[in-house]
């Protein structure tokens, strides 16, 4: 039997640094991720969120416990592939203009250019982004470049995608947008999110709720609303 589970994770631990100096980021967390999933991973900062979100993606490693990806393949193919990340802080790469940053993914996944510029332009506007194709990112805003990032996950084709903060710099209105297009996005596109937020009005919009304190993945709730 196959096993569709995206991410599983037993007892997995990142610590950074050692002796009496030793920050335990994440503890002794045990989950799994399935296809369809809508996930609110929520905290205070410095709860463990980002930490974790690092660890799904393959980006870094757990100090102790295993993490394993059982639907996606290998894992040193995880991305650009099977898992996208938007990041909290801006990642858009300076030379190339928002259109080549979003169409990028597409791109390394091995789409032609055309293929992945007309990808990229309609996630753009899905994204608010339309008439910023020619801009390079010194001349966007951050909530700007965020959604650009946002817009660039989507355009691999992921099956899991992971937002940290992906609002953090964006206005109500343009925050409430920006999470209509994702979920909008992933039914259409069959994306599993995990979106990593401090913001309820966000996590009440997702199916269920991971809560992260100390380090600790203390709960796994459904969330207040779908």
């Amino acid at each position: 039997m196959t096993d569709e589970t995206l991410v599983r994770a037993d007892a997995v631990a990142r610590t950074f640094g050692s002796g009496a100096g030793a920050v335990a980021a994440v503890r002794d967390a045990t989950f799994a991720i399935d296809p369809g999933e809508r996930i609110a991973l929520v905290g205070p900062s410095g709860s463990g969120k980002s930490t974790l979100v690092q660890l799904i993606a393959n980006l870094d490693r757990p100090s102790t416990g295993t993490i394993t990806w059982p639907a996606l393949g290998d894992p040193s193919l995880l991305r650009p592939g099977p898992i996208a990340v938007a990041f909290q802080g801006l990642s858009l790469l300076p030379p190339l203009t928002v259109l080549e940053n979003v169409a990028l993914a597409a791109t390394l996944a091995g789409a032609e250019r055309s293929e992945a510029q007309a990808s990229a332009r309609t996630l753009m506007d899905a994204c608010m982004l339309d008439g910023l194709e020619d801009k390079l990112p010194e001349e966007l805003s951050g909530g700007q470049a965020q959604r650009a990032a946002i817009a660039r996950a989507f355009c691999g084709a992921p099956r899991l995608l992971l937002a940290d903060e992906p609002t953090g710099q964006q206005d109500r209105a343009t925050a409430d947008h920006v999470v209509d297009a994702m979920l909008a996005l992933a039914d259409i596109g069959r994306v599993t999110l995990v979106i990593a937020t401090h913001d309820e009005r966000i996590a009440e919009r997702l199916a269920s709720r991971w809560v992260m304190g100390d380090g600790r993945l203390q709960a796994e709730e459904p969330a207040c609303s779908a």
